[in-house]
């Protein structure tokens, strides 16, 4: 089957590294699936993947992604939810350590892909394919940033750090939808404007201080880590998700621990999460944003125009 994979690692140039060929398709495997592909998106997961931040020499090649939505063989369309393994341990051993696809089992950018049917969620007939393969990492993340771990309500203020990318559109939309005050972060111009039309209330340059947030979404590390600190309320909550510019320094303890502050880490969420996001975008009508799409055959321009940071929404390869 035609596939895009990590066939070596590049820490400079990781695109340099994807290759785009013929794997092997996936086998019969008991309490496992395998899904016809029509929609995956990317993720900067994927950029890591190819840098070798996160897997072995060993596993190469590995199929990259962890998002689809697809055709099973007795023609059930439905989501991949892309966690294997950890607390579910379902369709794989219980003790088996939690890992996304495309780390130790081969991912979603390929025209098949096996995971375990329990991590299957029925697709809503309202989303289409693309919409529905762009949820299960960054949307997924954003639901559990804001509702689960981040507790958020009706009529709170959110600050969302970093706007373009999916996860930060995802809050945007999600926030809006759900009655949050959403304030987002760029250095860019035109992707405050752009965050302003989906719905956020303020767009901001990073650094700049706003009203007190209730919850401060966290997935840039180093570069805003301090800015989070100061903007939220004390007793508010910071959610971790990520650190593109790296680890903060210093974790600014004093400031946490005086004003009482709770700091949350969270990683993708769990099918449940997933059911859910579906559903609340079944019924009412928020869809995600989609950058662009393209064939897997052009995988290679797909993650060059991801490992740029050109996009401003979802990037979807269709196979």
């Amino acid at each position: 089957m035609l596939a895009a994979y990590a066939a070596r690692f590049s820490s400079d140039d990781p695109v340099s590294a994807l290759e785009v060929g013929e794997q092997p398709a996936p086998g019969a495997r008991e309490n496992w699936s395998v899904v016809d592909v029509s929609a995956a998106a990317l993720n900067h997961h994927d950029v890591w993947t190819l840098r070798g931040v996160g897997i072995r020499a060993d596993a190469l090649p590995m199929i990259l992604g962890t998002d689809a939505a697809g055709v099973t063989a007795d023609g059930r369309e439905v989501v991949v939810h892309g966690v294997i393994g950890g607390a579910s341990g379902h369709g794989v051993g219980a003790d088996e350590p939690r890992s996304l696809l495309s780390e130790r089992y081969p991912g979603t950018l390929a025209e098949q892909v096996a995971v375990p049917t329990w991590n299957l969620v029925d697709k809503p007939a309202e989303l289409s394919f693309v919409e529905a393969a762009c949820l299960p990492t960054a949307w997924l993340t954003a639901y559990r940033m804001l509702f689960r771990s981040g507790g958020a309500t009706p009529g709170q203020r959110v600050l969302v750090q970093g706007a373009g990318g999916g996860l930060a559109t995802a809050a945007i939309l999600l926030g809006a939808a759900a009655g949050l005050e959403v304030i987002v972060t760029s250095r860019s111009e035109e992707r405050r404007t752009r965050a302003l039309a989906l719905g956020a209330a303020a767009a901001v340059e990073p650094g700049t201080r706003v009203p007190r947030a209730d919850v401060v979404l966290e997935s840039v590390g180093k570069a805003t880590w301090s800015h989070s600190v100061r903007s939220v309320r004390p007793g508010g909550t910071i959610v971790v998700a990520g650190a593109t510019s790296g680890d903060a320094e210093p974790a600014e303890l004093t400031r946490i621990f005086f004003q009482e502050i709770t700091v949350v880490g969270t990683t993708m969420g769990t099918r449940d999460d997933l059911g859910h996001l579906l559903a609340f975008l079944a019924r009412t009508g928020v869809r995600p944003l989609v950058d662009s799409t393209f064939a897997l055959t052009d995988a290679r321009d797909a993650v060059q125009r991801l490992a740029d940071g050109d996009q401003f929404g979802k990037i979807v390869l269709e196979p």
